[in-house]
């Protein structure tokens, strides 16, 4: 059978991509961030995964304020870097998992998570800036990736509750499959940022670092904050994180091993959080 053995979480903030573009990652401004980040590349060269399920919010270039699925699965064969306005980044393509992604479709549907299917999509930097950051810049991505893409733009928005047991149910589905696949899954968002308003340019070390303490030994209880929580102490968009939650509702149950903890501000006035967990 599959088997989920690690999970990821990083902010993915657009920034981060273009300074990776634009050759501005030793600059002194974004040397720190990406050097704590070093750590994790090795980290994955070392326990390369089969396929990669990662977690992540369109920012209105597959979706829009039209249609916007609360939670939907990419079920294509491969998906294009998006045009976010200044042209698709210079990144591989996204090869899927088709067949996995639907068996997980297929698992979690009869489970009572509702999905929404999708077969053609191209992905921004929610899902790409994360990889960039864990890969480099390869000419192609280690392994194929199956997007999951997450309502955290429009409310309603799933609760945090939601998204950890949507995590347990797709820990079953892919324990369910049928090839011996070791899977990972990355929850990708957050930490504290706002990007409008009165508050804009919000950080808040203290909500951040106690978020990643409660991931890691207490999730059950993370699972229950509130929406309004994260609004008030992390920003507008800190509502983000709920996706770690998917993420790592996803583990085992048996406390993880901690392999990176890293965080960084600011990053185009975004706090930076990340976090390696393997399963025991």
């Amino acid at each position: 059978m599959a088997k989920i053995t690690a999970s990821v979480y990083t902010s993915h903030v657009p920034a981060i991509g273009a300074a990776l573009d634009l050759g501005k990652s030793a600059d002194p401004y974004w040397q720190p961030l990406f050097k704590g980040y070093e750590p994790s590349k090795q980290w994955l060269k070392d326990n390369q995964p089969d396929v990669i399920f990662l977690v992540f919010n369109d920012h209105a270039t597959a979706f829009s304020l039209e249609m916007i699925p609360t939670f939907a699965i990419g079920c294509a064969a491969e998906y294009q870097p998006a045009d976010e306005g200044w042209g698709p980044r210079p990144v591989p393509k996204v090869i899927g998992h088709p067949e996995l992604a639907a068996h997980i479709a297929q698992s979690v549907i009869q489970d009572d998570f509702d999905l929404t299917i999708v077969n053609k999509m191209d992905v921004d930097h929610g899902l790409t800036v994360p990889l960039s950051l864990m890969c480099g810049q390869p000419e192609a991505w280690p392994c194929p990736v199956i997007p999951f893409a997450v309502n955290v733009v429009q409310y309603p928005v799933p609760s945090g509750r939601r998204c950890y047991n949507l995590g347990k149910a797709i820990r079953k589905a892919v324990e369910s499959f049928d090839q011996p696949l070791n899977v990972q899954i990355w929850g990708t968002g957050g930490m504290s940022h706002q990007l409008q308003g009165p508050r804009a340019g919000l950080i808040n070390r203290e909500f951040d670092n106690a978020f990643l303490d409660r991931l890691i030994g207490d999730p059950e209880g993370q699972a229950g904050v509130p929406h309004i929580d994260y609004v008030r102490e992390a920003g507008s968009e800190g509502i983000e994180l709920v996706m770690w939650l998917i993420a790592r509702g996803a583990m085992s149950d048996k406390p993880p091993t901690v392999k990176h903890r890293f965080y960084h501000v600011p990053a185009s006035n975004t706090a930076v959080g990340h976090l390696i967990l393997e399963n025991n």
